[in-house]
């Protein structure tokens, strides 16, 4: 029934008892009954005026529910009412209200039918639903009827069987929470294996599986304390990672990449490697200087620990300077091996992953390929960062210490280590090390200056304490054989140092190797320079002068035992002057035939040097092994080099060559080349003044500071004494071991040549050509001084002058001076004979003492000529006689052709025999005469066939020829 209600609700239907309800109390007292509403059906009425009349009322009626239709009435009355027109509005009213009634009157009885039917079948309805509820209440007590007898044993078996089921995986999770718990002992295991790998994907896994069994209450903790477990492995893998910086391991490092790959962390795992080398460098070298500081320091003061490593590095002693800076350098290898092995790792690493994923269809992930193109940038740009914080911290501990004070073999060890390391840092990043470049160049320099100051100090010692005695040297001796010039006859090439040649030496297949693949397992490139150290020996002096049995032998044998030699200094001495041949290609029955001792013969093929310059030679060798290994001050090296052997030649030439009448023989004994080298070396090199007389007076102290005092002769070296020909042993000696010094030079000019740097290559070119080749001109004015004493030119002199010339007859006998000047030959000869066979005496000094000589000689006769106050004919032939006797005779003492200055005294003899206009002519082609020579010539030949006029005319042409020498 209720249903019917709600539907009709739903549908807008109301019961006529709701919709007489509905109406307002004024209407239901008006509501007409049945018989009206009969009666108003039944009166007729025009459907269109019933119409008209509904529809003539106002809106506001049909608006709702609530409308008061009394107030509404009320209040549309006007202020002042009117019956009449209340009458009609109420008419019009009722009108309004009896045809709504009709209306409604109609559809009431329109519908009644309907309305009746569904109400039986309500009724008829709610008959069912009271049948259906007896049915539902007796089914339900025969189901409890059923519950309590059939199914409560089978459903209870049914429910156990689902809790044993709960209870089983409850069991099984407990287990595996209990496992999960253990978990810390197994990864604690894992890590102290270092297998961080293993660590991390157990480790990763029991996070997995905690994150299953979160709704457990202790999962909570587990999983914490597995987070905790992670951070401390990765922390561990850290530490891992930080040893590869000075002790690369394959398997080790492949571990821990491995472990941070699973963390998916490859990229911060090449970020933290390149900090924990930048850290293991640092740590390194401050260990490394510390250690020594404390040693050296004697006691355990911690205040060390405290300082900068730069301040460290001023504490270190000149002792400990080159033992520290080999296990700095041999630390700082052991850091680069490894970043080197690093990047080997990830190259071949990384060919494995390309081969594979080309097998794989799929290819690698693009995340993987990011990563390998990140390390791969990161471990490239890496290697020019850990070289340059390599070379700052070397650096700093080469400008530690002031090397000033250092000993030669000490210093060239540190270059020799700083070159190694250069070399290193070339084949690590291809780098050309300006940082230890520059470094190493400013203590080069600084001790440069003050090495080669003191050196020149010694030298200038050295040869004011020189006796220019004979140095017995053995025959074959080379300047390759002297442990200072190893490194020539080790390496042609100039760009290798000492401990690199020696490793080079080991094989031509170890020269193919880079350092990194040498000692790429172990062994380290800074112990070479040690052991070349101790393999360096030499045996260049002869044994009192002698030599042994074996030297005849070798005579006489071709040698190849210096096949290790540079081809520049694989030569035996060999005068260049004479071109003589080396002793080994004399023949065994020439050198019989000279029945000379043992002694003899090793002099006659030993060269000719002193103690000094051998040791300007080895000093010449320490600066070549500086240069050699830093090129950057190869030109101040050689500057120097040049200056060693400008104050050598100074010195000879001051000991041994100064006299003021060169100019006065007119024998042009100094060329112009020689005088302005020798101005040269005395204005750039000599310092003229006496300590603290007329300071500042030549240039500021720096200025000076760079000039050497001029050397002084030794006292012990006599140089009056006409029994050894006025020091001629001595004065062979000083000028023959200048040649030999200058044939070393040469010898060395393409060495020094590949070294200096192409824009001061000039000033070598020009160092050779007016320095080095005026050696060998040194001899004139140094043997003519012998020259000049040996014979007494002034006796022959006074002996002509007593001659009679103007005889009358032609003489067959010549004159007594010249039997007494060639007396004073064969003395002459004979001293010479004797000088020999203390210091051998080189045929192209032989040749230069007798050219002397002899010119002097023929010089002095024509000057004896010139003196004649009379002459005739017969006089004249008398010269003539003399002077081919003089010729005659000497040609028998001396080898030398053709006789000097033999045209001088035959030309000036001839002129006797020319006319006014010949005499004319030869004085203006003449000029190698004096003017009294050339006057008398005039006076004494024409005399007596020219008039007055025509002899004043000759001797204004003489006086012409003079005055622009004048």
């Amino acid at each position: 029934m209720q249903k019917i209600k709600s539907l009709m609700a739903r549908q807008g239907l109301k019961s006529p008892q709701e919709s007489m309800a509905d109406l307002s109390p004024m209407e239901n007292l008006r509501i007409p009954s049945t018989e009206e509403l009969r009666e108003l059906r039944q009166q007729p009425i025009d459907p269109q005026a019933e119409q008209e009349i509904i529809d003539s009322i106002e809106e506001v009626y049909f608006s709702n529910d609530s409308f008061d239709m009394v107030r509404h009435e009320l209040e549309k009355l006007p202020p002042e009412l009117n019956l009449q027109e209340l009458e009609e509005y109420r008419d019009k009213l009722k009108r309004q209200q009896a045809a709504v009634s009709k209306r409604v009157a109609d559809l009431i009885l329109e519908k009644q039918p309907s309305y009746v039917k569904e109400l039986e079948r309500v009724t008829a309805l709610q008959t069912n639903l009271q049948l259906a509820a007896v049915i539902c209440t007796n089914a339900r007590r025969q189901l409890k009827v059923s519950k309590e007898e059939f199914t409560e044993a089978s459903l209870g078996l049914l429910a156990n069987q689902r809790r044993r089921q709960l209870l089983t995986g409850l069991l099984k999770s407990l287990r595996t929470i209990k496992t999960l718990q253990r978990t810390d002992v197994r990864l604690s295991e894992m890590l102290e294996e270092e297998d961080y790998p293993g660590a991390i994907q157990l480790c990763l896994e029991c996070q997995k599986a905690a994150s299953t069994f979160k709704h457990y209450s202790c999962i909570s903790e587990l999983n914490s304390k597995l987070q905790d477990t992670l951070e401390q492995i990765e922390e561990q893998l850290d530490v891992a990672l930080s040893r590869t910086c000075k002790h690369f391991d394959v398997l080790h490092y492949t571990k821990v990449q491995k472990a941070y790959t699973l963390l998916g962390k490859t990229q911060t795992a090449m970020d933290q490697l390149h900090m924990h080398f930048t850290q293991a460098i640092h740590n390194t070298v401050f260990q490394v200087v510390l250690g020594y500081v404390e040693l050296c320091a004697g006691n355990a003061d911690t205040k060390f620990q405290k300082m900068q490593y730069k301040d460290l590095c001023t504490h270190i002693t000149l002792d400990s300077y080159i033992p520290c800076l080999t296990d700095l350098c041999k630390a700082l290898w052991e850091v680069m091996l490894s970043y080197h092995r690093t990047m080997q790792w990830h190259e071949e690493h990384d060919k494995q992953k390309a081969v594979s994923s080309q097998d794989d269809a799929a290819g690698e992930p693009d995340e993987l390929t990011v990563d390998r193109s990140y390390v791969k940038k990161k471990l490239e740009h890496g290697l020019t960062r850990i070289w340059q914080d390599v070379q700052l911290k070397v650096k700093v501990y080469i400008l530690g210490t002031d090397m000033s004070n250092f000993k030669y073999d000490d210093f060239i060890v540190v270059l020799d280590v700083i070159s190694r390391l250069m070399q290193v840092g070339e084949e690590f990043c291809g780098s050309k090390s300006e940082v230890l470049q520059e470094s190493i160049k400013r203590q080069s320099v600084n001790y440069f200056k003050n090495y080669h100051r003191a050196r020149l100090e010694e030298l200038r010692m050295f040869l004011e304490n020189e006796t220019w005695e004979l140095c017995p040297v053995k025959s074959n001796f080379n300047i390759a054989q002297l442990h200072e010039f190893k490194f020539m006859g080790q390496c042609r090439s100039p760009s290798v140092s000492p401990s690199r040649q020696a490793a080079s030496s080991a094989g031509p297949a170890l020269e193919e190797l880079s350092l990194f693949q040498q000692y790429h397992q172990d062994g380290n490139p800074f112990e070479m320079h040690i052991e070349h150290k101790e393999e360096e020996t030499e045996d260049v002096l002869a044994s009192n002068g002698y030599e042994s049995d074996e030297l005849e032998k070798s005579v006489y044998q071709d040698y190849d035992s210096d096949s290790d030699v540079p081809d520049e200094l694989k030569q035996d001495y060999v005068d260049e002057q004479t071109g003589d041949a080396p002793l080994k290609s004399v023949s065994r029955e020439t050198i019989r035939s000279k029945k000379k001792s043992d002694y003899n013969l090793s002099k006659a093929s030993a060269p000719i040097l002193t103690n000094t310059t051998l040791n300007v030679i080895r000093l010449v060798g320490k600066y070549m092994q500086m240069m050699n290994i830093l090129k950057p001050i190869a030109f101040d090296v050689i500057h120097c080099v040049s200056q060693l052997f400008d104050y050598y030649l100074y010195a000879v030439y001051t000991f041994f060559g100064r006299n003021d009448m060169y100019e006065s023989s007119g024998l042009g004994l100094i060329s112009s080349r020689l005088r302005t080298t020798l101005n040269r070396i005395q204005e750039s090199l000599i310092d003229m003044d006496p300590v603290g007389e007329n300071a500042g007076v030549h240039g500021p102290p720096e200025d000076r500071k760079e000039k050497v005092p001029s050397p002084h002769l030794s006292q012990m070296v006599i140089l009056t004494d006409s029994g050894t020909l006025y020091g001629l042993a001595q004065r062979v000696v000083a000028t023959e071991s200048l040649v030999f010094l200058a044939e070393q030079f040469e010898s060395l000019q393409s060495h020094l040549d590949t070294m200096m740097p192409a824009a001061k290559k000039p000033f070598l070119q020009q160092f050779y050509s007016q320095t080095v080749s005026t050696a060998s001109e040194l001899r004139k004015p140094i043997y003519w001084i012998v020259a000049a004493k040996a014979i007494d030119y002034e006796q022959m002199l006074l002996m002509m002058a007593g001659v009679k010339w103007d005889i009358k007859e032609i003489m067959s006998q010549h004159n007594v001076y010249v039997d007494v000047l060639l007396k004073e030959f064969e003395q002459f000869n004979k001293r010479l004979g004797d000088v020999s066979r203390h210091v051998r005496i080189p045929l192209p000094v032989s040749n230069v003492l007798w050219e002397h000589c002899i010119r002097l000689a023929n010089r002095t006769l024509v000057e004896g000529y010139a003196n004649v106050k009379k002459c005739s004919n017969e006089g004249r032939a008398l010269m003539q006689l003399d002077f081919q006797q003089f010729l005659m005779k000497l040609e028998k003492l001396t080898d030398l052709r053709p006789i000097p200055d033999k045209e001088f005294v035959e030309t000036y003899i001839k002129a006797y025999y020319l006319t006014e206009n010949d005499m004319e002519q030869f004085i203006k082609n003449h000029r190698e005469y004096s003017m009294k020579q050339l006057a008398n010539l005039v006076n004494v030949c024409l005399g007596s066939h020219i008039n007055k006029k025509a002899r004043q005319k000759l001797l204004a042409a003489i006086d012409d020829i003079d005055r622009p020498k004048r």
